[in-house]
Order: structure tokens, then C-alpha cells, then sequence
């Protein structure tokens, strides 16, 4: 990928390209924000409009509507969670853009958890004491007040989401899946039970 191979493409004079993208770096940091500004602001319009609805059908619904961004924007969605570019590194720019979708995900679980309606038994999942201090960073980032059990499993479910879906748009179940859009959801319901959020 070059500014010159992307002028050649738009049919327009290479020299063109450069009135707007000083290097190619430039491009791809505004393709990513663009793309996690896209994602986040889906993901947070379809949880703006379940707030009072039950926690777990409200998670569903978040992981459903990133499904969707996802099969309606496919590079789009390649850029962000794909291959690594080669010799790109994302600046501090995409930092919060790329936060936006994780942090809706994770308002489900503060909510719930606000109202008492979220939470899996005490000891249910295996946190050892190397893991509880490693998830500081992450509890401090996300701003979450729950216990290390609810913690470990908000980060379980947002690699399966994200992970289930890749497999989906990279042909991974391909042959073995008959409905993925139906395995997806099943998916989500599942992490969030095991969130313990309540209907």
C-alpha cells in the first residue's frame, strides 16, 4: 500500500494525494479512526436505545449490532482487527476512537452492576494472584468497580466476541457452522450469562 498506488487508483496525479495525506501513515491513522468511530458510534446508538431493557439482552443486542457493522464493513473491520501492517504503528491518536466499542460493551456490565443485576458466583472463575495484579491497568482504564471474577470474564467476553468474529469473516467456520449469525448470537448469550447479567 502506497499514497502512489492510491492516487493511480483514484485516476488522480500522484502528487494530488499529498494535498491531503502527508505519508501513507496519515492515511491509515484517519481509515482506523474513521473505522473505530464508525464501529463505536453503532455499538453505543443500539445501547442509547435498550437503556431499560434487561442487561443481558441489552449485551446481545451490542454484540449483534457489531456483527452487523462488521459483515456490512469488512475491510473496514480487516484494518482494525486483522493483519498487522507492516511497518505502521498506530499513534496515540486512535487510542480513544479505538476504545469507544470495549467501553459501551463494558457500560452494559456498569450498569448492571449499579443496579444489582450482574454478577457470577464468588470463585467461579480461576483468578490466580499474577492475574489480579496484572488486570489493574485494566480495571483503572475501564473504570470498573467489580469484583476480580466479573472482571476476568468482561475480558473473556470481549476476545470470544471479537475473536468468534474474525473466525466468521475469515472463513474460519466455513464448512463446520451452518448458521453463523445464529452460533454469534447463541455466543453472546452465553458470555453474557457467564457475566451474570440478569434478564
Amino acid at each position: 500500500m502506497s499514497l502512489r498506488a492510491i492516487a493511480r487508483e483514484l485516476g488522480m496525479a500522484s502528487s494530488a494525494i499529498y494535498r491531503y495525506f502527508a505519508s501513507r501513515e496519515d492515511l491509515l491513522t484517519a481509515l482506523i479512526i474513521e473505522a473505530y468511530d464508525d464501529l463505536g458510534a453503532r455499538t453505543e446508538a443500539v445501547l442509547e436505545a435498550s437503556v431499560g431493557q434487561a442487561p443481558r439482552q441489552r449485551w446481545v443486542g451490542a454484540a449483534m449490532a457489531i456483527r452487523t457493522w462488521a459483515l456490512d464493513h469488512p475491510h473496514d473491520y480487516a484494518l482494525l482487527y486483522g493483519t498487522p501492517i507492516p511497518g505502521y504503528a498506530a499513534p496515540d491518536d486512535t487510542v480513544v476512537p479505538g476504545t469507544r466499542v470495549s467501553l459501551a460493551l463494558v457500560s452494559v456490565v456498569r450498569d448492571a452492576a449499579a443496579a444489582g443485576r450482574s454478577g457470577p458466583p464468588p470463585g467461579s472463575a480461576q483468578v490466580s494472584a499474577a492475574t489480579s495484579r496484572s488486570m489493574i491497568p485494566l480495571r483503572d482504564a475501564i473504570d470498573l468497580d467489580v469484583s476480580d471474577d466479573v472482571l476476568l470474564f468482561v475480558l473473556l467476553a470481549w476476545t470470544q466476541l471479537f475473536g468468534l468474529l474474525t473466525f466468521e469473516l475469515f472463513g474460519q467456520t466455513k464448512g463446520f457452522v451452518d448458521d453463523d449469525e445464529q452460533l454469534f448470537r447463541d455466543a453472546a448469550t452465553t458470555m453474557a450469562e457467564q457475566l451474570g447479567l440478569g434478564d
